[in-house]
């Protein structure tokens, strides 16, 4: 398989008064051409951290403090923002979480757009700009695209603005895409269009899509591999089949169990995964999500675990997959070696 994104032991710090949040703590991982990869958790997890490390879009005191990030083979830390501007947009891409702020709401949207274009080929004429515009407008089913070039953001639908902010994205035609929960904002119906467009782009356009969200139920109506960040590690990675059919970390299985199901009994309470993420400007020396486990070992709380191996592409940091915990009563164990 043919690499688009390596991320080797990412660690992604922001200087505070109170001191170092370390939000990512040693992330790896890689996206392959023409993949979809999702990467789920909670707010604070450090997902949205990780993406805008590899697009090096950090804010304030915010640094990358170790690791690599490649793009095409080329390591892109350490670049400087001269040479971040030719790859961005061309090469990687990012669609933001709320349009409204992402847009200047003083510029037509076709001219923000066709900015993203010119800004990487000065020679096209503004004739040629808008028409690409219209093209771009076309694709993510923008009606009646010609007219619409002259429009200010407010003119537009929370739907429409997120299909303008995916023309801008696209207009370059990049290699890969991070998409930073761009549906959140959105109402379910919205939400489906918007999947359903960028299922169709991408098969159209053929490029690798890295999706951020906090919804596993969306993930698996896009994605073909799950990560699962936690406490700026990642706690779980397999396809898409075995993160619902065969989770093997316990916070994995709580994100699952808390997807409302619209055949439950309605009297029913959702199960919601008791206690709060950890402070990362003081980070537990063990697993961070031992304080909420309800399988925590003593082990647990005093040494991070390493990544444990469950079968092809699937892996876990979880003490209970160690080969030298005992089975009887371990249920994470059970599901590595395939019993009930």
């Amino acid at each position: 398989m043919e690499h688009i994104l390596e991320v080797q032991d990412l660690h992604t710090s922001f200087l505070t008064s109170s001191g170092e949040v370390k939000a990512v703590r040693g992330v790896s991982f890689t996206v392959e051409k023409g993949e979809s990869i999702g990467i789920v958790g909670e707010s604070g997890s450090g997902k949205s951290v990780t993406s805008l490390s590899v697009m090096q879009l950090l804010a304030g005191t915010g640094r990358i403090v170790g690791g690599s990030v490649k793009l095409n083979g080329r390591e892109l830390v350490g670049l400087s923002a001269k040479e971040m501007r030719t790859i961005r947009g061309k090469e990687v891409a990012m669609i933001f979480q709320d349009p409204m702020t992402s847009l200047n709401p003083l510029i037509p949207v076709g001219e923000q757009v066709g900015e993203m274009l010119w800004s990487h080929d000065k020679a096209l004429s503004k004739a040629e700009r808008e028409a690409r515009v219209v093209d771009l407008f076309q694709m993510v089913r923008i009606p009646e695209a010609d007219k619409r070039l002259k429009s200010f953001p407010h003119e537009f639908s929370g739907g429409m603005r997120q299909r303008v902010m995916i023309a801008m994205a696209l207009a370059c035609k990049p290699d890969l895409l991070i998409a930073d929960e761009p549906t959140t904002a959105l109402d379910v119906s919205i939400q489906d269009q918007i999947l359903k467009l960028m299922r169709s782009v991408q098969k159209e356009m053929g490029m690798s899509i890295m999706f951020i969200t906090h919804d596993l139920g969306v993930v698996a109506e896009l994605c073909s591999r799950v990560l699962v960040m936690y406490g700026g590690l990642i706690m779980e990675e397999a396809n898409i089949f075995d993160i619902f059919e065969q989770p093997l970390h316990p916070y994995t299985m709580g994100l699952i169990a808390s997807i409302p199901d619209l055949n439950q009994d309605k009297k029913k309470r959702l199960q919601p995964i008791i206690g709060s993420p950890p402070d990362m400007i003081h980070p537990p020396a063990g697993c961070p999500f031992a304080p909420r486990c309800p399988y925590a070992c003593r082990i647990c709380l005093e040494e991070l675990p390493p990544v444990f191996r469950a079968g092809e592409g699937h892996s876990s940091r979880c003490w209970l997959l160690d080969e030298d915990a005992p089975s009887t009563g371990n249920p994470l164990k059970n599901r590595k070696e395939g019993q009930p």
